[in-house]
């Protein structure tokens, strides 16, 4: 679980510089925020494998951990640039937004994977956990989004992918403020899809169900065991499966595919 404290709000102006070598016009610049987490890495990774110039959003307290995840990225063989960002705030995320443009040009895709839990139920939940997963889980949508989208929809080409959860869709135990937030994201999805339509860019979300990260892994094995008996298909998904969801709706040709929400839960939640 991540947590997140007040001193964020003065972290709100921090923001790095990017490092980078120069861009082919024609190739797709693309934001991860959360890029450096388990799930964002392996988007950051199918996205360059597919051609895209890639930008990682990371939280500002976290730069040594981000320059460490940069190096280990880039030695692997990943051309990937890194953008310090806080998208629970406003300012933050847009200054964020600014400098790739800066840098660049512009910016083709936006892949919205910042996220944390702070699991606990609603009789002992704390008004600062229901807060931390709103702010970060859904808030930072809007944040970040908000200043991507109008350029975008002048340039007539966009592709927004917005992660949510399985339990968006079905809702989880000790967890009423992360599936508020992931539902929130469905219908975020839907109403700005319809806004931006006619004007070439696609916003859509995927929904992953278990997968097999950090996170999980320290969950002990009788339970990720019953966990895993849930799943129809019967393993835990890899982040590699999300990646390859995400990158299909990037890609040129997902262009008739806007407002959708791609469930990659190995079966658990059909719908």
């Amino acid at each position: 679980m991540v947590r997140r404290t007040n001193a964020r709000k003065d972290q709100c102006d921090q923001i790095d510089g990017l490092q980078t070598k120069g861009v082919n016009v024609t190739t797709r610049i693309a934001l991860v925020t959360g890029g450096t987490g388990g799930i964002g890495t392996a988007i950051c990774k199918r996205l360059i494998k597919t051609g895209s110039r890639v930008v990682a959003g990371y939280l500002p307290a976290e730069e040594e951990v981000a320059l460490e995840w940069k190096h280990a990225t880039n030695d692997a063989g990943f051309d990937v640039e890194l953008a310090a960002g806080d998208v629970t705030c406003y300012h933050s995320s847009e200054s964020m937004v600014r400098q790739v443009e800066q840098r660049f040009g512009r910016m083709d895709i936006l892949v919205n994977c910042a996220g944390i839990t702070a699991d606990q139920t609603l009789r002992k939940m704390e008004p600062h956990q229901w807060e931390q997963v709103i702010d970060t889980n859904l808030n930072g949508i809007f944040n970040v989004t908000r200043h991507v989208v109008e350029g975008m929809a002048g340039r007539n080409f966009g592709r927004i992918v917005n992660i949510s959860s399985v339990n968006g869709q079905k809702g989880q135990f000790g967890q009423t403020n992360y599936s508020a937030a992931k539902a929130g994201v469905h219908g975020f999805t839907m109403a700005l899809a319809q806004e931006v339509a006619g004007r070439g860019v696609t916003v859509n979300s995927v929904s992953p169900g278990y997968i097999d990260t950090q996170m999980t892994r320290a969950i002990p094995e009788e339970i990720r065991e019953s966990m895993v008996a849930q799943i129809p298909v019967g393993r835990m998904g890899q982040p590699r499966d999300i990646a390859l969801a995400v990158t299909f709706l990037c890609g040129e040709e997902a262009g008739y595919i806007t407002g959708a929400n791609l469930a990659v839960n190995g079966g658990i939640y059909m719908s």
